[in-house]
C-alpha cells in the first residue's frame, strides 16, 4: 500500500515538474525576459509610463528603467555597480566616458534620436510666478528670497548645460555678474537636487523654479519660459546598447521599438524633435537587426 502510494506521489511529483517547464506565455508573465534599460531622468515620465509599457506589450519583454543623471549612470556602468542592456543620455559626449579600451568598452556605438531644449520652468503657485510671466526672468531670479532648482553639474549634463547657459546669458543680456548673481557658485548645495526629484519638489512648493528640459516641463503641466534662441541650449538624447549586456536580444530589441515608428510617435508626442539615427563610434559594431534602423 505505501509503495502504491509513493508510486502515486512520484507520479504527481513529475506531472507538476513538467507542467512547471512546459512552454509558458507572455500572458503570464514567467517567460518574459528584462531589458535594464539606464536613462536619463528627463525621460523619466515618458519612458515609465508611455515608452515602457508599450515595448512591453508590443514585445512581450519586460522593460526595468533607471533614471538618473547621465554622467553618474556612465559612471555606475564603468564601475560594474550597475547593470545595464541599453543606455540612453541626455549628451551625446557622455557616451565617450563609456567608449575605448581605458573605459571598460562599454560602448562601441551611439545613436542620436532626439532633441529637447532648456526651459525655465516654474510653479504657478510661486509668489515670482506673475513676474516670471510678465518680466525679465533673470531680473526675477536676482530677488532675495527666489528659490531656484537645479542639477548637479558634475553628475548630470542638464546640470553642467545650466551653468553654461548663464555665462551665454550674462554675456547676452551685458550683465557680467549674472550667472553668479542667480547660481552663486557652480556647486551650490542650496539649489543642488538629484535629477529625479527637481519637478517634486517644484510642484510641492520647495522651488519657485527651475531648469528642466521641455519634455520634462510639457509632461508635467509646468509652465515655462523659453530662452532667446541666440543662448538656447538642450538635451541631445542618445542610445546605445551596452557590450556584455546581460540580454543582448532585448537590448536591441528596445533599441528598434524605441526608434520604430511606435516609438517615435510617443516621443513625438512627448513633445521632442525627432533626429534621423545615425552611427557614431564603430558602424560595424552595430547589430545587423538594427542596420536597416541606423545608418
Amino acid at each position: 500500500m505505501r509503495r502504491v502510494q509513493w508510486w502515486r506521489l512520484a507520479a504527481a511529483l513529475i506531472a507538476i515538474a513538467a507542467a512547471a517547464g512546459g512552454p509558458r506565455t507572455a500572458a503570464d508573465g514567467a517567460s518574459r525576459s528584462v531589458v535594464a534599460v539606464l536613462y536619463a531622468g528627463s525621460l523619466v515620465n515618458v519612458m515609465e509610463n508611455r515608452i515602457g509599457p508599450a515595448f512591453d506589450q508590443a514585445t512581450g519583454e519586460q522593460f526595468r528603467g533607471f533614471a538618473a543623471g547621465s554622467v553618474a549612470l556612465a559612471n555606475q556602468i564603468k564601475d560594474r555597480l550597475r547593470q545595464a542592456d541599453v543606455f540612453i543620455s541626455a549628451v551625446a559626449a557622455v557616451n565617450f566616458r563609456l567608449m575605448g579600451p581605458k573605459n571598460g568598452d562599454w560602448v562601441r556605438w551611439y545613436t542620436s534620436f532626439a532633441t529637447s531644449p532648456l526651459v525655465i520652468g516654474y510653479n504657478p503657485r510661486s509668489r515670482f510666478a506673475a513676474d516670471l510671466r510678465s518680466s525679465a526672468w533673470y531680473g526675477v531670479m536676482v530677488r532675495p528670497g527666489f528659490r531656484l532648482g537645479r542639477t548637479d553639474p558634475q553628475l548630470d549634463p542638464k546640470g553642467a548645460l545650466t551653468v553654461q547657459f548663464m555665462h551665454r546669458a550674462a554675456r547676452y543680456y551685458h550683465r557680467p555678474t549674472l550667472a553668479a548673481d542667480v547660481l552663486g557658485p557652480d556647486e551650490n548645495p542650496s539649489q543642488i537636487f538629484p535629477e529625479e526629484t527637481l519637478i517634486g519638489r517644484l510642484e510641492t512648493g520647495q522651488l519657485d523654479a527651475g531648469f528642466f528640459y521641455s519634455i520634462e516641463a510639457t509632461a508635467a503641466h509646468i509652465p515655462y519660459v523659453t530662452p532667446p534662441a541666440a543662448i538656447a541650449l538642450g538635451a541631445e538624447y542618445t542610445v546605445a546598447v551596452v557590450q556584455r549586456a546581460p540580454n543582448p536580444d532585448g537590448a536591441v530589441a528596445f533599441v528598434r521599438f524605441l526608434l520604430g515608428p511606435d516609438g517615435s510617435r510617443i516621443l513625438k508626442d512627448a513633445g521632442v524633435a525627432l533626429l534621423p539615427p545615425k552611427a557614431v563610434g564603430d558602424p560595424e559594431a552595430v547589430p545587423g537587426a538594427l542596420r536597416g534602423t541606423i545608418k
